[in-house]
Formats: structure tokens, C-alpha cells, sequence
């Protein structure tokens, strides 16, 4: 169940960072001037947020004056998400999260410029782009849905919205949303539900979930991740009903074929003509028609979503299944 803040925290939170009440001593008119708090003077005062202001003055790279200037949308996790996140990864407490990783951590939850909720739920779904880098400096990406509330990377839900800071907005979340990986982004996006289902077949001799999961060499890994829709067309192509006919060596190897390792292949780096060496058989890069995938048995796959960056790779949505050479 997600954690939910007390009404009267909520309360405090709103009424404390709205408005102050002053006078005009040269004229008898009393005049409102609304004097709106920071995102750090907001998170200061509101108890249930303490240890993330803890993590912010830890943290390497000065984050509490970083986000009290500037224009930021905070996702603010609370301290029972803080305690979670550290309990599943091994740490007693808050000093013995690397400053470094948790600095990266916690830009993982700053947005640059003001997305207030009415924005997310009008996109309904989709990606933005945090302050958290990968090792190269790429800024990594950040899955949001709207169909049961808000959720971040299919495991952070929105608790509160839209408090207003005179430097953004603070969505108080109730996970902490720890450095995606290409698996995150499989399986928290319901559009990749029959590759996640295909990458976890019983039969299959490789742990996909395991490997794409490390941040381990052979990663960076890129992804060419087709969707439910392509998988569906193949299995009209190859004249099945289900995934599971599909024979497991024709299965394991055309999983490979949608993976490169020990390369972070953004979208830019694709020129016409490239040779992609995958995990499986090779593809090659058309950009004639917009950027696209041709396989061995010349069937093409167009790249219709680029450039979704995790910690440890990155992920190109397609929209045909490519297949080794048959």
C-alpha cells in the first residue's frame, strides 16, 4: 500500500509556503504580499520530509543551494520511502549511501523548469528528462503514468501535488526512485508487457531480467525494444497464437538480435549504412525513411521513440520485431 501523509501534514505544508500578511506604513490600505517559500525552505519545514533534506546537505555537488535558486520540479520522497530504499539496499542509514551515488540519486528526482500535474495528466504517459547522469553524462529519463494516479518508473505514486515554491513546484512521492536501468523502463512502460514476457520465459537459458539489470561490464547495453504491437504482427508473420510456440533457440536468438553491449548508442550516432553488431546477428541503419533497423532477411523496423536513458544503457522503441537471419 502506498504511504500517505496525514492531513494535517498536508495542511501545514500548503498553508506554510501561500502568503504573509504585511503593512504599509505610509498609507492607512493594508496590502497582501504573497511571499512563497523555496523547494529546500518547503522541505525544511515539513517533518516527514527530514531525511531528504538530510540527503541534500550530504550529498556531494551543494544541492541545497542548487535547488533553492533556479526553476525545478522536486519529486520529494518522504522519510518512510527514504527508510525503504535504504533497508532494500543494504544500508542501516542515510551515512553510508556514497555521496556521490547519492547525489546522483537524488537528482534522479529533479526535473529542470515547472511540470505541474495538470501537464502529466494531460500527456496521460510518457518520458521526461531528470539531472541524474550515467557515467558518460547523459541525462537519463524518467517514465511517468497517469492511469492510476501519478507513477514514476512504475514504482513512485505522487501523494501530494503542486505545492508552489518561489524557485518551481514539489510533488511529495512515495518511493524513493532509485537510477533506472533498461529493465526499468521495460517493465514499468505496460506498452513493452509481451517483450518483458518474452525476456522472462521460463525456458530460456539466459537471465535477461539479471544481465540487463547490471551496471556490470558487458553493460552499457542499448535496447531496440519493439512493442506489444510488434510482437503481435510477428506472430501473424510466422502463422502462431502465442509466445510461447515460438521455439526457444529462435526466441533466445531473436532477443539477441534487439541488444548491443558494452555500447551506449544514442540516437545521433546512427548514420546511414551503420552495421550494428548485436548480441545475435547483425543489423543495419537506414535513415532514409527516418531512422530504422534492417535485419538479415531484409525486414525493417522503424525507430519510432529514441533516446530513453537509463544508468546502464539505453532504449530505442521500434515497431517491428527484427529477426536473425532465417
Amino acid at each position: 500500500m502506498k504511504n500517505v501523509l496525514k492531513l494535517p501534514k498536508l495542511l501545514f505544508l500548503l498553508l506554510f509556503s501561500i502568503s504573509i500578511i504585511s503593512c504599509d506604513n505610509d498609507d492607512n490600505d493594508d496590502q497582501t504580499e504573497q511571499v512563497v517559500l523555496t523547494i529546500v525552505q518547503i522541505a525544511a519545514q515539513e517533518p516527514d520530509l527530514s531525511i531528504l533534506v538530510e540527503a541534500l546537505m550530504a550529498a556531494d555537488g551543494d544541492l541545497t543551494t542548487t535547488l533553492s535558486g533556479g526553476n525545478f520540479t522536486v519529486l520529494a520522497p518522504t522519510n518512510d520511502a527514504f527508510a525503504e530504499f535504504l533497508s532494500a539496499n543494504g544500508f542501516a542509514s542515510l551515512e553510508e549511501v556514497p555521496t556521490d551515488v547519492l547525489s546522483n540519486i537524488l537528482l534522479n528526482h529533479v526535473i529542470t523548469g515547472e511540470v505541474v500535474s495538470t501537464d502529466l495528466t494531460t500527456a496521460g504517459s510518457g518520458y521526461t528528462t531528470t539531472n541524474a547522469t550515467n557515467l558518460d553524462g547523459d541525462n537519463l529519463s524518467l517514465y511517468f503514468s497517469t492511469t492510476d494516479g501519478v507513477e514514476f518508473n512504475g514504482l513512485s505514486g505522487v501523494v501530494l501535488a503542486d505545492i508552489p515554491a518561489s524557485n518551481g513546484v514539489v510533488h511529495v512521492v512515495d518511493a524513493v526512485i532509485g537510477l533506472p536501468t533498461v529493465v526499468t523502463f521495460a517493465t514499468s512502460n505496460p506498452m513493452f508487457e509481451t517483450l518483458v514476457a518474452a525476456l522472462t520465459r521460463e525456458d530460456l537459458a539466459t537471465d535477461y531480467v539479471s544481465v540487463l539489470s547490471s551496471v556490470a561490464s558487458p553493460s552499457p547495453f542499448t535496447v531496440f525494444a519493439p512493442t506489444n504491437e510488434a510482437f503481435g504482427s510477428l506472430l501473424t508473420e510466422v502463422g502462431m497464437s502465442s509466445l510461447s510456440e515460438i521455439p526457444v533457440d529462435l526466441l533466445t536468438s531473436t532477443l539477441n538480435t534487439h541488444v548491443v553491449a558494452s555500447a551506449n548508442v544514442r540516437s545521433g550516432d546512427l548514420t546511414q549504412g551503420m552495421a550494428v553488431s548485436t548480441l545475435g546477428d547483425a543489423l543495419t541503419v537506414s535513415l532514409d525513411a527516418g531512422p530504422q533497423l534492417i535485419d538479415l532477411n531484409d525486414r525493417v523496423a522503424n525507430i519510432i521513440e529514441v533516446d530513453v536513458q537509463a544508468y546502464n544503457g539505453v532504449v530505442h522503441v521500434i515497431d517491428k520485431v527484427v529477426l536473425p537471419q532465417l
